[in-house]
This record gives structure tokens, C-alpha cells and sequence, in this order.
């Protein structure tokens, strides 16, 4: 089962819900290590005290805020659990709102919200009844020392909670254009015409992170003493001709419709000296 993130109670009118909230979705990348370039061991950055010249454990670390230069207000983890808000331990519905009123922009991390004992029929009441009224909730909740707000979402199995960013937070878009340029109706109706000619149903399984796989490539290429092949990169350039480019764009879609997809073809790798770091016989992959 999932490590759980926060366990507390959903908090409807005066119907009250056990739930835990475990993350729904985490980022998959290859992390490489430091190593001294000249004898290829991991470098370490221990925690040191300017002052006493030695080697802080993690035992003897406080909080503090500077409120001046070098001055600070010093927090202990005790103290900091005292003015806990009650949204640390209660996440209580404010109210409902329509999803589509939510600007996506406001969206930050995602977790499911499962039901602890005891509270299945209500958080399956709170669900079903949020689903066929077509609403969404808006909720405080505390976790990681600060107070998010949340949006929760019924969905097919079970309730999804997503923090948000406050309006504060969000940055103005202040290099977007704010003049509107005139467009012809034969842009437009092109326009259109590329857009449906590259529409299809979301499935995300189709896509991938393609410069997490040239690393993986790049990755078995060193180990067996290959040398890495560089990609290609397309060349772009602003558009001169509007009109031209939108029909050369549909024309390129039409042609690659009526010709059935091919592999690409797999590139050489030329043998090179091993470029794997070694260390007392062992390999040692950063």
C-alpha cells in the first residue's frame, strides 16, 4: 500500500470522513551523482558549522527566520506543531464549485483521497453526490508546515485532491501579447482545419519522456564503449507567409495520413575507448 502523506478527517456539514491522502503521480528521471573527476569517488556535502570549524549532526539543527542581517528568530519542531491550524488534522469543505470555473494555471501536486475505517458510506455519499450534481469542493488543509488550499474531485474510483497555488502566487503574463491582430476568415477557417486534421482522444500513454531515453541510450552506449551518436535538432524560424504555412502544414498531415507509420531506421554507433569510470576493479556509473 501507498505511504500515506496525511490522515485526518473530511469534513462535510456535520458528516465527518476518515481519509488518508497518498500522492497520486511522481516524476520519473535518471539522477546522476558528483564525482571527483580525478579519482571518481562520490562526493559527499556534510553539514558545517563556520563558526565551530567541524561537522554539524543532524541532532543539533534548529529552525530560525532572519529578520536582519545574520540576526534570527529560532523555532523549534515543538513549537512549530503548536500553532498548527486545525486544517492540520480537519480539512474541512468550504464549498463547491464548478471544475471548469478552475483555471488550470492554479493546479500545483495531486493525491487520492482514500477512506480510512469507518468512513466508507460517507465518503462514497460525499462522492456520488459531488458527481451527479457536477460539482467540485474547495478545502484548506496543512501538511509540510504550510496551509494549502485544495480542490477535491470526484472521479471513476474515488476522490482526487489537488493543492493549489493562492492568486498571490500565480505570476502576471506580462510578455503575452495584449494586442489582437486581425485575421482574415480564410486564416481562421484553415486554422481550423489543421487543428481537426491533429485531433485525437487524450491517451497518455503515448507519450514519453524522450530525453530521459537518450539518456538510458546514452547510458548502455558507455558501458559497452560506444561513443554517442548526436541528435538532430529541427531548424525553426518565425513565419512570413500566414496563409502558406497553414496550407503546406495541412497538405504534410494529409501526405503522412495516406503513408502507413514506419520504423525509424536504427543508426550505427562507432566503437570508442570505454568512457565507464573505474575504481578498484569496479565500475562506477554517474
Amino acid at each position: 500500500m501507498a505511504t500515506s502523506v496525511w490522515k485526518g478527517h473530511l469534513t462535510f456539514g456535520l458528516i465527518s470522513v476518515p481519509v488518508r491522502l497518498f500522492a497520486a503521480a511522481r516524476g520519473e528521471r535518471i539522477s546522476f551523482n558528483q564525482l571527483h573527476k580525478v579519482c571518481h569517488s562520490r562526493l559527499k556535502q556534510p553539514l558545517m558549522c563556520p563558526t565551530c570549524n567541524r561537522t554539524v549532526e543532524r541532532s543539533e539543527i534548529v529552525k530560525g527566520y532572519e529578520y536582519e542581517k545574520d540576526q534570527y528568530v529560532l523555532f523549534s519542531e515543538d513549537e512549530l506543531d503548536k500553532i498548527e491550524p486545525p486544517s492540520a488534522r480537519t480539512m474541512e469543505i468550504l464549498e463547491f464549485v464548478k471544475v471548469n470555473e478552475i483555471d488550470p494555471l492554479y493546479y500545483d501536486a495531486s493525491y487520492y483521497v482514500a477512506p480510512e475505517e469507518g468512513g466508507a458510506k460517507a465518503y462514497q455519499l460525499l462522492m456520488q453526490a459531488m458527481k451527479e450534481a457536477g460539482y467540485a469542493a474547495i478545502a484548506k488543509l496543512t501538511m509540510h508546515q504550510r496551509e494549502h488550499i485544495v480542490v477535491i474531485r470526484p472521479g471513476d474510483k474515488g476522490l482526487t485532491l489537488h493543492t493549489m497555488f493562492y492568486s498571490n502566487e500565480i505570476r502576471a503574463a506580462e510578455s503575452l501579447p495584449t494586442n489582437k491582430e486581425e485575421l482574415k476568415d480564410q486564416e481562421k477557417k484553415l486554422a481550423y482545419q489543421l487543428i481537426e486534421s491533429l485531433a485525437a482522444p487524450f491517451e497518455p500513454q503515448k507519450y514519453h519522456d524522450t530525453y530521459q531515453d537518450n539518456v538510458k541510450a546514452m547510458i548502455a552506449a558507455k558501458l559497452k564503449g560506444q561513443e554517442v551518436t548526436e541528435v538532430t535538432q529541427p531548424h525553426l524560424a518565425p513565419v512570413i507567409d500566414l496563409m502558406e504555412a497553414l496550407k503546406k502544414s495541412i497538405a504534410e498531415k494529409q501526405g503522412q495520413a495516406a503513408v502507413a507509420p514506419k520504423k525509424p531506421p536504427v543508426r550505427a554507433v562507432e566503437p570508442a575507448p570505454a568512457a565507464v569510470a573505474q575504481k578498484k576493479g569496479k565500475k562506477a556509473v554517474s
